[in-house]
């Protein structure tokens, strides 16, 4: 399993608690340090079978500061602004083979467990 983990973010906390008390190894991903490329968030939001913009949050000061509210952008445009500005990327993304779940509540991702 994989989590796209932010430790500063009480939700991806309480999901990371989850997936280690299930029992599953699970490699960590701080993706506000380790950002993913376009090519791998594209596939992760594949795996979410949601739009690149379902994934933002637009409650994020940043996606006001940029302006982002007021524009319609294409999937692609989408994929490379969240790359380039992680902080917008929901979270926690779990990921376990080809599924994926925002842990948004946590229990969403007991599926994957």
């Amino acid at each position: 399993m994989k989590i796209y983990h932010n430790p500063r973010c009480s939700k991806s906390r309480q999901s990371l608690a989850l997936i280690r008390d299930a029992g599953h190894d699970v490699e960590i991903i701080e993706y506000l340090k380790t950002p993913p490329s376009p090519e791998d968030l594209t596939a992760i939001i594949g795996k979410l079978n949601i739009t690149a913009e379902q994934l933002v949050r637009k409650k994020e000061s940043l996606y006001k500061e940029l302006g982002l509210e007021q524009q319609s952008l294409s999937e692609e445009q989408w994929v490379n602004i969240l790359c380039e500005n992680p902080k917008l990327i929901e979270r926690p993304i779990v990921i376990k083979d080809d599924l994926a779940v925002i842990g948004r509540p946590p229990e969403l991702i007991q599926p994957l467990l």
